[in-house]
């Protein structure tokens, strides 16, 4: 059965019913992939660098036959492991430029009886989309504030309420502290970070406002889109205070159930900024248990972090919001009505 080439377009289409195999090495599929898609490597990374160090010395001929050398012992074991895993024989495929590899596998499957679809320009032409759909302009609404406001909690009730809302924080595994990685998956690459920014942008209303949390150019390990960091800094923010003992009791809830451990290592790594008392005060809190004590001596180093952060937010665009002591529902009202003063009517109607 003969091939199908496809558009980017045409795969937005056809990739939740059809699934996808991704052609390249185990290494470029680690870096970065079209999320959901499977890795059937036509050449393994050490393949690979032998074929492309003969590609770059003697030529495509040369190295194309090499490729096949590698590859065709291999043959059954790729289509076994095809025809077991997707039995209903239907695929799309991609490799790098949508090149040797990719219709390689194109041709194998197509032996057997499947039906396959392959990405015009293979994953390039995937990542050069990401890449742009991350940085373009974008109506942002930062909800800021110290640690412990409830920031998250607030950015999925305004969802609720039908409002965009991007968690930078879910897509990056991370809550962006010392202590933010605790509980959570391994964070993607900063590549693959930006394709799950994309993938979620581009369903977005790029004409509507899009409220994002306030964070520093760093979430853990990744690096925020300089485009999209950028315009965070510039576009209205709303500062949120509540009391020192709303923002200890939040902080208890959320970070109170971790394992005794991973809290210890995670003020151990910021014992450099505490210092050594306020480090050691800090870790014989948590094994006493005593929340109030550890949290409250960390919170004033995180003060210091945040406004610090604050400081390099556009000059005009903060708006100040105290939401102390209001209920939920006050709260997500308020920052609403808040909204409308600066971008017209909300998608959610206050009462």
């Amino acid at each position: 059965m003969a091939e199908k080439l496809i558009s980017l377009e045409e795969l937005w289409k056809l990739r939740g019913q059809i699934p996808m195999l991704d052609a390249r090495s185990e290494g470029e599929f680690a870096q970065s992939h079209i999320p959901s898609a499977y890795n059937l490597p036509i050449l393994n990374n050490e393949e690979r660098k032998v074929v492309g160090t003969l590609y770059k010395e003697k030529g495509s001929e040369e190295a194309t036959i090499k490729g096949f050398e590698l590859v065709g012992p291999r043959f059954h074991e790729i289509l076994k492991k095809a025809r077991t895993q997707f039995p209903e024989k239907k695929i799309i495929v991609y490799c790098w430029r949508g090149g040797m590899r990719s219709q390689i596998l194109s041709w194998l499957l197509s032996m057997v009886g499947f039906e396959v679809y392959r990405l015009k320009g293979g994953y390039k032409t995937y990542r050069t989309f990401t890449f742009a759909e991350v940085r373009k302009d974008r109506t942002l609404i930062v909800l800021g504030g110290k640690t412990g406001v409830g920031k998250t909690v607030l950015l999925k009730k305004l969802q609720e309420k039908g409002e965009q809302v991007f968690d930078l924080e879910g897509l990056a595994n991370h809550r962006g502290s010392s202590f933010g990685s605790i509980g959570l998956p391994p964070q993607p690459t900063v590549e693959q970070f930006e394709n799950l920014m994309a993938e979620q942008l581009r369903l977005m209303d790029s004409q509507l406002p899009l409220w994002v949390e306030n964070e520093s150019r760093k979430i853990g390990r990744i690096i925020l889109p300089d485009g999209f960091y950028e315009q965070m800094t510039k576009c209205l923010l709303f500062d949120i205070q509540k009391s020192p003992e709303e923002r200890i009791t939040h902080i208890a809830e959320e970070y109170g159930i971790l394992p005794e451990e991973a809290l210890i290592l995670a003020v151990k790594r910021l014992q450099k900024r505490l210092g050594g008392l306020r480090t050691q005060l800090a870790i014989e809190a948590i094994l006493a248990k005593d929340y109030h004590s550890w949290i409250s001596n960390l919170m004033i180093y995180y003060d210091k972090t945040y406004e610090f952060d604050l400081s390099r937010h556009e000059e005009g665009k903060t708006k100040i919001l105290d939401l102390g002591g209001k209920t939920l529902e006050e709260q997500v009202d308020l920052l609403l009505k808040s909204k409308s003063q600066y971008h017209g009517k909300s998608t959610y109607q206050t009462h």
